[in-house]
This record gives C-alpha cells, structure tokens and sequence, in this order.
C-alpha cells in the first residue's frame, strides 16, 4: 500500500512539525488543543478483518494486518483532523467490576483470533517507537478509561474527540466531546455531537442513552436488558418515562407481556443500566503534557520496521537503507480510505480468497422459479429425485422448532436455476404440500445439501417429515476445512464466491441493523423466493468448494462418517427431549434458599456485622480491615483487597468463614444458574426440555448444549448432584432413566496413542489406573498404595493428559513446585511411552502447525512456535490434549450414531436423551431394560477399537440422579 506508508511518513513529520509549531505559538491557549482518543481493541479488530480476505503476512507468518491499519488510522486523524494530542486506550484483560457484579458479562464473545493476539503484542512496541501513548488499567475498561479523561478534559475547556466505533460511547458526548466514528464503505466518518446524540436516539438528554442500553441489552457484551425490548421500544419508553427507574415505577400502566417483562426483569434492568454506565472516576492522571504528538524514536521505529518487514513504510518515514529488508507484508496497492475501508469485520478467516468486487444476484442472472401448485410440487420431487446432489432450505416463520411454521422450501441442483415452493398457512394444507416432495425426501441415493441443516431436518421432523441421507452440511464442513473462521452462510459467500447475498432486512423492507423483529410471513413472495432460492444456490456453490477441501485436509473421514450420520441422532434426541420434575426443583431451591441463608447469617456473626456478600471490596474490607485474617493481603491491581476463588481456598485451610464464603457463592451460583431457570425451559407443547446440542462448535469436537446449557451442570459436589434428581422419566410407573458412561476414557485413549506399555497392561489387566500409577510412581506394590498415594496419583494420571506443569501439579497438590517436579519426572520414567508421544506430539505440531485425531479431525495451533514462552507452553498443552480430547468425542458420537440406528431397527421404545461429555442418557421402558443395557454396552464399546479394553459403567433409575 504505498499510499499508505507515504502517508504514514507524512503523518510522522507533520506530527514534528505541529509539535513545535504549537510549542512556539506564545498565544496559544487550551481551546486550540485537540485531544484524540482512540478506542484501541476495537480498531485493532477492525483493522484486522478490513484485510482478512487478503491479509498482511510476513515472511514469518506474522499477519500484520491489524499493525498496519492501525498506523493508517492514525494517518487519516492527522491528515483529516489535525489532532494536538493522542492517546490510544486499550482493554487489558483484566477482571473488570461488571465481571463481578454479573459474571456472565461478555460471555458471548469469542475468543480473540490468534493472528490478532500475536500481532497485539508487536502493536504496543511500535505505538512506543513511534512514540504514540498508549493507557490500560486493570480492573478497568478502556470505555471507563476514556470516561475519566474526557471529564476531566471538560473542566479544562478541551476539546476531545472519541474515536471509536462503538455505540455505548455516546452518553460521554457533551459540548466539548465528540464521537468520531469511522465511516464504512463510501460513506464518510462521522462527528456526532450533542445535537446529533439526541436527535439520533430520539432523547431528550445524553444520559438517557444509558437507560436507553440498559432496557435493549447488549448481545456482543451480554448485558441481559429486557427480553422484548429492542432499540425502537426502549426510545419510546424512555422517551415517555425520561428513565429505567421511571419506568419500573409506572410499570402497571402498561399492557400485556410488555408489563409482564418489565415487572419480572426489574432488576435485571437496573444490573443492565448499571453494566452499561461508563465509569469516569478510574484511578488515572490527566498527563497532557505526555499526550502531545512527538518525534519518534528512530532507532527503535528501525529496529521494530525490520522485525515487522515494513520495507517501504522504514523507507519513507526513517530513510534508512532496507536492501536487508524481505517484505511479503507490504503489498503495492492503490490509494485507499481506511476509515471508509472498514466494513469487513464479521468475513470469515481463512487461507484464501476469491477477491475484486462483490457480486450479486444480478450479476449471476440466476432463474428463479415459483413452484405454487399441487401437480408442479409433485414434477419437482420427481425431478429432483433423479438428481445426484440437491440443495434444500427451509424458510420459516422463526427458529424455535416447536412453535415456528414452514413458509416454503427453496430446492436447487445446477448452478444458475433454482426453485421456491410457498407452503399453505393452514396445517393439514401445509403437511400435505410437504408430502407432495416425499419421492425427493426419501431418496436415499440423492445427496441432500444445506447450510446448518439441523434446523432445516428438524423443523421438517417436527412437521412430521423424516429426510433420509446421505447429507452434505456446508456449515460443518466449514469448521472442519478452517476452524476459526466464520460460518455463516452470508459470510461463507462472501469469502468463496465473491458474493454478496441478498439481506434479510432488504427482504423485510427494514433498515440495515434494525432491531425491529421481521416477520417473514409478511414479506412478498417475489422477494421471498430471489432470497430463499438465493440460498439455496450458495449453499449449492459452496458445496461444490468445499468438498474437495475436505478431502485435501484429510477431514472427509470425520465429516462423512461422525459428522454427517449425527445430525439425523441428534434432530432424534432433541425432539425426544427430557422430564422434569419442577416441584422437586422448587425443592432443591428452597433447600438452597435456607443454607445460603444460614450461611449468611453465620458469616455475619463471625464477622460482626453485616454487609453485601455480593461486593469484593465490602468483603476485603472486613476479612482484612477488621478481621485481619492476614498480614500482608493481596491486593488487585486497582488497589482493592482480592477476595477471588484462590484467595479464599488459601485462607479456609486455617479460617473458616472464607469456607462458608466459598459455599455461600457455590450455593448461590447452582441456585441462579441451573435450578431456578431450568423450568422456564420446559416446553408448553410437549411439557418437556428439549435441549439443543451443537456438535462443532468446540475445537475440539466435544459437544455442547444450549437452551439450557446441560453440559455445566455441576457433578462434582453432593450440591450440584442433587439438580440431577429433577430429571425424570414421562411415567415413573413404565420407564427409568437409563445413563451410560465411559470409564476413564481420556486415559484409556492416552494408553493407546501413547503406546506406553505399563499403561496399557494396567488397563488390560482391569487395574485401578490411579491404584496401579501410585504403585509404580511410589515403588511399592498395590496393596501398599495409600488413599493419599492414589490421590496424588490421579491427579496426575488426568493432569499428564492435560500436559500439567510441576507448577500446576504443585497447585492443585498444595505441594512445593520442586516437589510436584520429581512426581511428574518419575511418572515420566515409569510411563516412558507417555513422555514420547508428548514430545513427538508437540514436535508434530511445530512443524505442520496442526494435531489430529485418530480419525483425523485436526485443531490448528497459530501459536504453537510463537516466541512469546508463555503462550507457546500452552498451545503445547493444547498440541497434548487435542488429540486425546478430540478422539474420545469422535468416539462418543459413532456411538451415538449406531446406538440411534440400532434402536431403530430392532424397534426399540427407548429414547436417547441427554449427551453430557462422556456420558448418554436414555429413556428406557422397564420391560427393554436389560436388552438395550447390552446393545448400548456394545455400541459404546465397539464404536472405536482401541488397544486396550474400553469399559462402560451403566446405571438406572427413577431419576438421573440414581442412574448415575
């Protein structure tokens, strides 16, 4: 980008020379001065993914994106702005108060990419050469950061700019602070004062955009608001009843669910109100004098040039000579407007792209045809029956499966033609219209193609239409084929086709990033068939791409054989769902209630007085002020007492109110978390939960669960077991509940992929692992192991398949670090073959980047050679557990696969219920109990041949709870 780098140079000799121009203008006053504040994680993030398409990559993999995008951000403030004064803030990761007040805060976000977190750690040292400054703080967030300053920046008369895509931002504007917010695409940056605050969120003050964030939430940061208000909602209730607080007062004056949620979800406005208010009284000094734009370091900004290989950008702003310079990071472009460059930030990561400008469906000129009546439905099934591959989309009126209708099914096999079938509303219409496609549904030599098909399979099976296989899912292949990218259809099409597809709100007739709900029953048909017919297509497209990807990578086998045959056992056991017994719920929380209650009082009373459980600094108050349990505590890096988890396991060892704390907490969080809301899950149609399961989103492979989150359910204290006795059968008196589990499973596949020989006698003996590892660690035979040898051991065995550090061990132990060290290095000697595969496994990983499975699927390591040590050692960590992780969940699911097709053939009434890690649940008659024990028992250990014995523990019961 040469226009770039000579803009950068210009930039930095500019900065010079305003430096001195402002210094020697003798009637300057405060009101010349311009401060720039710059909101340094989101643009960093923006200038990552502007160039994710065709990134920056130096000669040492280093994606340079986010390095470069970031000085040009700064070039166009100067060049546009002519900023006097320039801060960037950053987030430091550091536990924030919202943490503590809601710990689900910004629990949704995903993890920072790897290429970024590397690339992060060059960003301050160039900041630093060229000395631009920068601020973090933790326990605070930038937004906070950038609160205090512009505070203080206002009782001085300066102006401030914020500059900063994000829209919380916005109740800091006052008459001397200003948003400054990056424009997208062709149009331009926008400055929003005031007037525009107001007239843009329809208020009559600033501060009411709080209360504003505070009733809509916030998706990206978790902040819960009220369910059914979005934006437009909460500006007309605001605007009514000028507050959150207002409007919990006159709460009764409104109607129907609208006061029904304000009324139940009081206090979850006023915590949103609370998370969403930007603190500006952070510990920090108003440092104007460092904040002045400087000369840069030459030497420095040389030295970081080299190692970053910014051959031109070294040439044009130092004039060194760079003839030692290789660049693969500097790619000649054209001129480009980085803030009006910005609109790529959800394109998926991968290796490559089609690239030019994006196509739509006019440049395809597809043909897109309406299928409306009986006679043309059944021509099209019998047409696409005779296809190799067909691509099929469900258009709904919403994505819960139970409540939501089919509007119609987009079908397409050939590039450039697909078809759109309108269902009718009425019901017993609608089932017949979906049968007329049964030639097309049954066809078990037709390939059937989609996006995520779960959702499309299930919403046919809960319409009462079964779909037979084989299945092509573009949306799984894509987790396989590139892991870290995104995979949305839209972004998908983007990234592969050049192509940008048609939006859901172009459809609808709404804005762009409107929360106003869409009701697809309402769109037109025309428009409604271009956009599902559309995605049909890609998906088709897409199809096309990535199979042949797959095959490349080595992911086909995961794909075609564990992938792919789940979906149909999944779509089974989410229709079957579960039981609940809420009273015996109700129960479990009133015990709950009364112990935290106890507890609570108990607390107060070796503390001498009361005061909130829920605040750390409160609580540091009185375990260090008055109580003084220690010395010397802890403190955080705000200056508050630390009262976290680790502080109190130390201090309950000799204190015993830090034990009732620890409880307290413990209790609490199972009552908040699982047993109070698990019954507003229980469907009104079927009076069960049917809980819905995601087989990819891990890296790993491993299974989760959502709506509810079944897989966090706590089993490791008598507390969190008890949640268990809630889950029943539908009829006590003719079912039980059935639970199969693996026996140390992640051990018995480390025995196998290790090769170790002791490991694998003792598992083939039938030996207690940890028993047998006591013995042989400890030199002593078996009957001479210890409960405390054996313990010491089992921490071990699971700790070695985590790839534990004596540290680590030493922790977990309460041992000395020297001591945790000679346990693991005479575990190492014992187990020989245990300590080669870590070392070939991490060796493996260096130099090809990725682990695998023993079915193939990988988990790509960015940072498995990164310089950095402490990041290196835990992508080793990862490099050790993946590929054990990831087998046993492989294993897990062809053991789902073939239990869900043998109980169907053999005609079996037992359902599978439940997946939690290991472990599968069933529902099983009484009168089925003892053969489907044998038939799970074989599949389950049948599903994947290892060298050693695999073992299932299976139990049963009126409860999940007894039956594990």
């Amino acid at each position: 980008m040469a226009f770039v780098y000579l803009q950068v140079s210009q930039l930095v000799s500019e900065l010079s020379s305003l430096y001195y121009q402002v210094n020697m203008d003798s009637n300057h006053n405060d009101s010349d001065h311009r401060l720039f504040l710059l909101d340094g994680m989101a643009l960093a993030y923006r200038a990552h993914f502007a160039l994710i398409r065709n990134p920056m990559v130096n000669s040492k993999g280093l994606n340079t994106s986010a390095i470069h995008g970031f000085l040009n951000t700064i070039l166009e403030l100067k060049r546009t702005y002519s900023p006097t004064h320039l801060l960037v803030v950053f987030d430091i990761g550091e536990p924030t108060e919202r943490l503590k007040l809601f710990p689900e805060y910004k629990a949704n976000r995903e993890s920072m990419p790897d290429d970024l977190r590397l690339a992060l750690s060059f960003l301050n040292p160039v900041l630093k050469a060229l000395r631009i400054p920068t601020l973090g703080l933790a326990g605070w967030e930038a937004d906070d950061l950038v609160g205090t300053i512009v505070k203080q920046a206002e009782k001085r008369g300066l102006i401030s700019y914020m500059v900063t895509p994000d829209k919380d931002f916005a109740q800091l504007v006052s008459e001397t602070t200003w948003i400054l917010k990056p424009g997208r695409q062709k149009d331009p940056a926008q400055i929003l004062k005031v007037e525009d605050v107001l007239e843009k969120w329809q208020i009559e003050r600033v501060d009411q955009v709080i209360d504003i964030l505070g009733l809509m939430g916030d998706a990206v940061d978790n902040i819960p608001g009220i369910p059914g208000i979005g934006e437009k909602t909460a500006q007309k209730l605001i605007a009514q009843y000028g507050s959150v607080e207002g409007l919990l007062k006159n709460a009764s004056k409104l109607k129907g669910k609208q006061r029904e949620n304000v009324e139940k979800f009081s206090d979850q406005a006023l915590l949103s109100k609370q998370l969403a208010t930007i603190q500006c009284d952070a510990p920090i000094e108003f440092l104007w004098d460092d904040w002045e734009i400087q000369e840069p370091d030459r030497e420095s900004a040389a030295a970081m040039f080299q190692e970053l290989e910014f051959t031109t950008l070294a040439r044009r702003i130092l004039g060194a000579d760079t003839s030692s310079f290789t660049s693969k990071a500097e790619p000649e472009l054209g001129q480009q407007d980085f803030f009006n460059s910005l609109d790529k930030s959800e394109t998926p990561q991968s290796a490559e792209s089609v690239g030019g400008p994006l196509q739509t469906l006019e440049d395809w000129q597809s043909d897109y045809l309406l299928v409306e009546t009986e006679d043309e439905r059944q021509a099209l099934a019998n047409l696409l029956a005779q296809q190799s591959a067909v691509c099929f989309d469900t258009e709904t009126t919403g994505l819960d499966l139970q409540t939501s209708r089919i509007l119609g099914v987009s079908f397409c096999f050939k590039k450039g033609q697909a078809f759109y079938a309108p269902l009718p509303e009425e019901k017993e219409h609608l089932l017949s219209a979906l049968h007329d496609f049964d030639p097309f549904w049954s066809a078990q030599k037709v390939e059937k193609i989609g996006h995520f098909m779960k959702f499309d399979l299930g919403m046919l099976s809960w319409h009462g239409v079964d779909v037979s296989g084989p299945f092509f899912d573009t949306q799984a292949a894509q987790r396989l084929v590139a892991p870290d990218a995104k995979s949305s259809l839209d972004q998908m099409a983007e990234f592969y086709l050049n192509y940008k597809t048609i939006t859901i709100e172009s459809v609808a007739g709404v804005e762009p990033g409107s929360k106003k709900e869409i009701q697809m029953e309402t769109v037109p048909l025309e428009a409604l068939k271009d956009y599902a017919a559309e995605d049909a297509e890609v998906s088709f497209r897409l199809k096309e791409i990535l199979e042949p990807k797959l095959k490349e990578l080595g992911q086909d086998r995961v794909f075609h054989e564990v992938e792919m045959p789940l979906i149909p056992t999944l779509i089974a056991m989410e229709k079957a769902g579960v039981s609940l017994d809420e009273e015996e719920l109700r129960e479990i929380s009133k015990e709950l209630e009364l112990e935290t209650g106890n507890l609570e009082r108990e607390i107060f009373e070796m503390a001498g007085e009361t005061f909130n459980l829920n605040s750390p600094k409160q609580l540091g108050v009185v375990l260090f002020e008055k109580m003084k349990l220690v010395e010397k505590p802890k403190k955080t890096k705000t200056g508050q007492y630390s009262t976290n988890e680790d502080t109190l396991i130390k201090l309950a060892a000799n204190h015993d109110i830090a034990a009732m704390i620890m409880r307290h907490r413990g209790l609490t969080k199972l009552k908040n978390t699982y047993v109070d809301p698990l019954p507003s899950f229980v469907s009104p149609r079927t009076g069960r939960i049917h809980t819905s399961f995601n087989p990819l989103i891990a890296v790993t492979g491993r299974m989760q669960s959502e709506k509810p989150n079944l897989q966090n359910i706590p089993i490791r204290t008598d507390d969190g077991r008890k949640v268990r006795r809630a889950f029943v059968t539908r009829d006590p008196k003719k079912f039980q509940i059935l639970s199969a589990d693996y026996s140390q499973i992640e051990l018995r596949i480390l025995a196998d992929m290790s090769g170790d020989k002791g490991l694998r006698e003792a598992f083939s003996e039938g030996l207690d692992i940890h028993q047998a590892t006591a013995a042989k660690v400890h030199g002593v035979t078996l009957d001479s192991v210890t409960s405390e040898m054996r313990r010491v051991a089992k921490m071990v065995n699971f700790g070695i398949a985590y790839g534990i550090s004596a540290f680590g061990l030493a922790q977990r132990l309460g041992i000395s670090r020297p001591a945790a060290g000679e346990i693991i290095q005479e575990y190492f000697e014992q187990f020989p073959g245990v300590r080669a595969y870590m070392d070939q496994t991490i060796a493996f990983a260096g130099e090809h980047g990725y682990v695998e499975t023993k079915l193939g699927r990988r988990r790509y390591l960015r940072d498995i050679t990164s310089r950095n040590s402490a990041t290196r050692q835990a992508e080793e960590r990862n490099a050790i557990n993946s590929p054990i992780q990831g087998t046993a969940a492989d294993m897990i699911k062809l053991a789902m696969i073939k239990i869900h097709d043998r109980l169907n053939q053999e005609g079996f009434q037992t359902v599978m219920a439940l997946q939690i890690h290991d472990e599968l649940v069933f529902e099983a008659p009484n009168a089925e109990l003892e053969s489907v024990q044998a038939l799970i028992r074989d599949c389950m250990q049948t599903a994947m041949p290892l060298a050693v014995p695999v073992e299932v523990e299976i139990g049963c019961g009126d409860n999940w709870l007894e039956a594990h």
